[in-house]
């Protein structure tokens, strides 16, 4: 006996049954019955609906932002640049218009488009109109800025982090910070700084005196090698090589021994140096320039003085293996030629033939390059013809 509605019951659970079913549902369409229908909640948006629906459980961005000339930073969140921008305006106290914002690592300026990719917890420089940020390049050029006018209070606070610090890089890039500012380049007597002097005869009143006799010495050592070479040479060529050895020694005499090479004091073509007295490495003898970029001022205080005694002025044409021998051997095969001993001087005392290079980047390997023969005597002048004399008429 059926009752009414009853049917009609059990046909519409056996639907809702079939529908929770996937099997079932997957069986029907492959028998060509319509599978059951999707409810419209599972449909994905698509378009403007889906952004919406994204910015709804978007988190706001975060970043660390500071003013252009203050040290202080603070942190913001924001759902866009404008917001962020005025935040930061009103934290500094700064005008809306004309300011942006910029990443710190690079200066990129950030837009509307950019502000999404940027990782949170970036840090931001907020710029004002006129300001300008170029990254890290703007951090080193203000920092390379306060070597040239130090203050008390950064020598200050670099010695206290120095007694505290332990790992040896950072001692090291400590270290060699309270080196740079602590120099006294500008000094040039005794009186003016007195630990430059340290360690030295009291005859010496100025820095660039004794500079400039410590280049003399070099140099003078270099004449007694030439000197000492003669008992080297042939009986028959001894006097005529002692004959240009002491031409030289009268060259170099007039020439102050070239002792203006490192004098700070010298006119620009005669010094190595600037007229602050820096000096720049010159690279290896197989080198135009030096690739390390060392250079040294040994103006600035005693430790610069004495590590500038390890910088050698190396001969480019070797003065031991090369140059000395070959001014022997030109005295004993002259054959009535005369020796070019100017062009010897040269290699042998000048910046022709000299280069003033750190101690890395003295090599001391065979530079394997020889004197000019075409250089080694002076030109033979023909005697010229005398022409016979005009018979009057």
């Amino acid at each position: 006996m059926e009752f009414p509605g009853h049917s009609a019951r059990l046909w519409s659970r056996s639907r809702a049954h079939k529908a929770q079913d996937p099997r079932r549902s997957a069986d029907l369409c492959g028998l060509g019955e319509d599978p059951p229908e999707r409810s419209a909640k599972h449909v994905p948006p698509a378009g403007s609906e889906a952004l919406r629906m994204s910015a709804v459980f978007r988190k706001p961005k975060t970043f660390r932002l500071r003013a252009l000339h203050s040290q202080r930073k603070f942190g913001v969140a924001g759902w866009s640049c404008p917001e962020v921008l005025q935040k930061g305006c009103r934290h500094f106290q700064l005008p809306v218009t004309g300011s942006r914002l910029c990443l710190y690592e690079d200066g990129t300026e950030l837009t509307g488009d950019y502000f999404w990719g940027v990782p949170d917890n970036s840090e931001l420089l907020l710029l004002t109109s006129g300001q300008t940020w170029q990254g890290y390049v703007s951090d080193i050029s203000r920092l390379l800025s306060v070597f040239h006018k130090p203050h008390a209070g950064l020598i200050q606070a670099a010695q206290q982090l120095l007694s505290d610090e332990q790992a040896p890089l950072r001692q090291k890039l400590l270290a060699d910070l309270l080196h740079t500012v602590s120099e006294n380049i500008a000094a040039e007597t005794r009186a003016e700084d007195p630990p430059w002097f340290e360690g030295l005869e009291s005859r010496f009143r100025s820095k660039s005196g004794y500079l400039r006799y410590s280049c003399e010495s070099r140099i003078r050592s270099y004449l007694r090698e030439v000197n000492s070479y003669a008992s080297v040479v042939g009986v028959e060529a001894q006097e005529e090589y002692s004959r240009i050895v002491d031409v030289m020694c009268r060259e170099l005499r007039a020439a102050q021994y070239n002792g203006s090479y490192f004098d700070r004091g010298a006119e620009a073509g005669g010094r190595l140096c600037t007229s602050e007295g820096w000096f720049c490495c010159q690279g290896p003898f197989d080198m135009d320039t030096c690739a390390s970029k060392h250079s040294i001022n040994p103006y600035g205080n005693r430790e610069s003085r004495v590590l500038f005694s390890t910088w050698n002025l190396d001969h480019i044409i070797e003065k031991k293996r090369t140059v000395v021998p070959a001014l022997a051997e030109a005295v004993a095969e002259r054959d009535g030629r005369e020796v070019a001993w100017e062009y010897f001087y040269s290699l042998l005392f000048t910046s022709e033939n000299l280069k003033l290079v750190h101690i890395a980047c003295h090599k001391k390997t065979t530079h394997k390059l020889s004197c000019d023969p075409r250089r080694i005597y002076k030109p033979q002048t023909k005697p010229k013809r005398r022409r016979p004399a005009r018979k009057c008429q």
